[in-house]
């Protein structure tokens, strides 16, 4: 088994844990959590299959490098508006949840 053979399976395992938490998990920030490790997932595999071109014998490709540093840079500024959101969402309602609260009767 090649390093980028590793690589990508990793990737899969990724993306599939990070959507079976982002189904599972009823909280804002588990969900949050999965939905970045879903991505960090996305990341290695695109870093494996850019390696995988250049380890080809192909010249190395800047393009998937620098998509690579700008998704990561995106998905951190993304993480921290939604932190940020979810942070003034308990703030004001005192839940981490959308949900309306059941009736007591």
């Amino acid at each position: 088994m090649s390093v980028e053979t590793l690589f990508a399976l990793t990737a899969c395992v990724l993306v599939g844990i990070g959507l079976y938490g982002l189904i599972a998990q009823p909280h804002p920030l588990r969900k949050l959590i999965a939905f970045n490790v879903m991505g960090s997932g996305v990341f290695v595999l695109f870093g494996a299959l850019a390696k995988r071109g250049a380890a080809a014998g192909l010249a190395a490709d800047p393009v998937p490098q620098a998509l690579l540093i700008t998704a990561i840079v995106v998905a951190f500024a993304a993480t921290a508006v939604t932190v940020a959101l979810l942070l003034r969402l308990i703030e004001t309602t005192g839940s981490a949840s959308l949900a309306e609260p059941a009736p007591k009767d």
